[in-house]
């Protein structure tokens, strides 16, 4: 048998391509074990650890492409704030809990820490130019070059 890198489906030795995935490649189960990849029909017992976590879907969402497109499996979850998280961290809103399998865990923290800067940054963009657009439009123009 052979198995789709992509999305794990399970083909005949004889069939060339995946239906689903025009770039997803043919490999055999050794391969599959080899790449860290599920194989259909056996129960993944990898284990899955927290390496961020997500202030909002929108976030969340990002981490996850990022990592799939890096090919790293991941799963976010949704974690309520409870009362006792209320309480504990001051933090009444849900947060996104983003997991990985264990063998993954240090390239998935440089990728996310990587994408938190880039955010980061370009949020104090985006507030300096809400600033400097704000000065413009109240008639005190741009500010004085630096």
């Amino acid at each position: 048998m052979k198995y789709c890198v992509e999305c794990g489906s399970e083909y005949q030795d004889s069939v060339k391509a995946c239906a689903d995935c025009p770039e997803g490649q043919l490999v055999d189960k050794e391969t599959m074990r080899q790449q860290g990849l599920p194989i259909a029909h056996e129960k993944d017992t990898r284990e899955f650890i927290q390496v961020g976590t997500a202030e909002n879907p929108l976030t969340a969402e990002d981490y996850v492409r990022l990592l799939e497109a890096e090919r790293v499996p991941v799963i976010a979850r949704p974690r309520g704030s409870g009362s006792v998280d209320a309480l504990t961290t001051g933090n009444a809103l849900p947060w996104w809990e983003i997991l990985v399998p264990a063998e993954h865990r240090a390239r998935a923290i440089e990728l996310l820490a990587r994408e938190k800067d880039n955010l980061e940054a370009t949020e104090a963009e985006a507030i300096r130019a809400a600033e400097e657009e704000e000065r413009e439009s109240e008639g005190f123009g741009a500010p004085p070059p630096a």
